[in-house]
């Protein structure tokens, strides 16, 4: 009972430190969860509060559950205009783009460091997928609106990328594991799970929307309980949909999606409640991963882990976002900043821990070189985000217009 109390203690002081320290972040225009992350590594074996912490197989537990939170929240702030407006370019870049960034990074990751190309390809998909969401936060946070529904098609593609990148790690992981044979036949034999993860994610998580929605309509329970309800929902829908082989993290994406269209009152405190819970999810997520590195063993892998970064950052990422929206007519300065602005976050380490924990062959250098990769986005990307906003032109000042007139 007191080790439990001490480590509540630890965890509660943590956090208020990182939220009073938020204000720092924002001055300097620091990406704030990349304090938190900072925090955990202090905290850590290397830093001042020496506390070891290197069960990835807890940390993959607690990351799936504070992802699936993060992305129901996601959901409910998601409305359904947003949602038809940046529908097809956002369902092309979080598919496509995703496969596309994970198998460039792969190949150039074996040509110019001789990495097997199995495991090559294995690290592009587990940093294939943006952290969109944390990208739009910065934009609000230093008020920044976007034309031409770019702010739409970066929320939403932040909703439906991950489940692509996690197939993917999965499949990468099962290729590496058994050894397989990186050829057509291998690659065909993984669809059937492709479109049952996919299916079930869609399927379950709109049946979930739908019926908590219509029970929040039509059964009077007390205002207060709407929101404990709707995480209830969610947290229902992502395990029931894991269980069965579906993608959870996509059905409770849709499931927040439809249970804000649905609900016909009260929207706004189940959004702003799980709005709070997402900031919770996203620095435990962070504080956690921070105490799950060790730094004095990322030296060796520095060169490697920013040489990745580069690839990912200045060539995969605007690769595969010019291939996937051109064909929409979007025009070169929007998709310059989306090919810029594809932040990574949490989700590329949590999926680091993947392999592994896995009985394969990846060892938790694997783990250091996508950690190095995120800083590095965090630190490139995160820093010039509103720079490259405004120097292409794309910053809508309508509303401060207004606003002075009134």
């Amino acid at each position: 009972m007191e080790s439990l109390s001490i480590l509540f203690i630890l965890i509660s002081t943590l956090f208020l430190i990182g939220c009073l320290l938020t204000p720092i972040a924002a001055r300097l225009g620091a990406p704030f969860l990349l304090l938190f992350l900072c925090i955990g590594m202090l905290m850590g074996e290397d830093g001042f509060g020496g506390v070891y912490f290197s069960d990835f197989s807890l940390a993959y537990e607690i990351g799936s559950i504070a992802l699936a939170l993060i992305l129901f929240s996601g959901g409910l702030d998601t409305d359904m205009a947003t949602l038809r407006k940046a529908a097809a370019p956002a369902f092309v870049l979080s598919i496509g783009g995703v496969i596309l960034t994970a198998v460039i990074s792969g190949a150039l990751i074996h040509f110019i460091f001789g990495l097997a190309l199995d495991k090559s390809l294995l690290l592009g998909a587990v940093i294939g997928s943006t952290d969109a969401a944390a990208t739009f936060l910065l934009l609000r946070q230093k008020n920044i609106k976007l034309k031409d529904g770019l702010g739409e098609t970066l929320m939403v593609e932040a909703g439906i990328n991950d489940p692509m990148a996690i197939f993917l790690t999965i499949m990468m992981v099962a290729i590496v594991d058994a050894n397989l044979p990186l050829n057509a036949e291998t690659l065909i034999s993984f669809l059937p799970e492709l479109f049952q993860q996919l299916g079930l994610g869609v399927a379950v998580g709109a049946i979930g929307g739908i019926a908590a929605a219509g029970l929040i309509n039509k059964i009077p329970m007390p205002v207060s309980l709407f929101a404990p309800f709707a995480l209830a929902t969610a947290l229902l829908v992502f395990n029931a949909t894991s269980i069965f082989e579906g993608s959870g993290f996509l059905a409770v994406y849709v499931c927040g999606v439809l249970l804000r269209h649905r609900v016909t009152h009260q929207t706004d405190r189940v959004s702003q409640f799980h709005d709070g819970l997402s900031w919770i999810s996203q620095i435990v997520l962070f504080l956690m991963l921070g105490l799950l590195v060790t730094p004095s063993n990322m030296m060796a892998i520095l060169p490697i882990g920013l040489g990745v970064a580069g690839i990912l950052i200045f060539i995969a990422r605007p690769i595969a976002t010019f291939m996937c929206l051109t064909p929409f007519g979007m025009g070169f300065r929007q998709q310059a900043f989306i090919g810029w602005v594809g932040l990574r976050g949490a989700v590329p380490i949590f999926l680091a821990i993947i392999p592994v924990i896995s009985p394969g062959p990846i060892g938790e250098g694997f783990f250091d070189i996508v950690f190095v990769v995120v800083i590095a986005s965090l630190f490139l990307q995160g820093w010039t985000i509103s720079l490259a906003a405004k120097w292409l032109g794309l910053t809508d000042e309508t509303p401060a217009t207004a606003e002075t007139k009134d």
